[in-house]
């Protein structure tokens, strides 16, 4: 019966998935909270025409000191809600969950160790893709995380078709 189940259920998602339409590409962006700018990849997988759920993860270049190496990523779970679409432009909201992680590995002045510290936040922001008509997608998206580590994100990206 569990097998039965399986396959039906790997069908059906199958013939979803083969009507739906998948993206995928790069940002490139900056966040307030650890004032750096931040490289990432990005993916959306449109459901119909108003909703898609969308990933990425972002690794932002933190400044180092003599002392002290420090991180910072995120990674995020959207569904972008699209409020109005035309030929050219596509505006959308975005609602989701933020995991960010902060870490720090210091050596000098007879210490030598490591920390870090990982939190779970939520997204609220608005984004835009502009279609220019060529085989990728322009966006740009610019959100709020709320968690320990509040901040605005802003970042901007090409998408591309699959």
């Amino acid at each position: 019966m569990k097998k039965i189940l399986l396959i039906v259920c790997l069908a059906f998602i199958g013939s979803y998935a083969a009507e739906a339409q998948v993206r995928v590409g790069g940002t490139v962006g900056y966040g307030t909270q650890v004032e750096a700018l931040g490289i990432g990849v990005t993916g959306d997988y449109i459901i119909n025409e108003n909703i898609a759920v969308a990933a990425n993860f972002a690794y932002y270049f933190t400044e180092n000191s003599e002392f002290a190496k420090t991180s910072f990523w995120e990674f995020n779970g959207n569904v972008n809600y699209y409020f109005t679409s035309t030929e050219s432009l596509e505006v959308y909201g975005i609602g989701g969950l933020n995991y960010s992680r902060s870490a720090v590995t210091f050596e000098g002045f007879g210490f030598d160790g490591s920390a870090a510290v990982g939190e779970i936040g939520l997204n609220l922001g608005i984004g835009s893709n502009f279609n220019i008509g060529k085989n990728f997608l322009p966006f740009a998206e610019m959100k709020y995380v709320v968690s320990e580590f509040d901040q605005l994100v802003i970042q901007v990206g090409v998408k591309f078709n699959l």
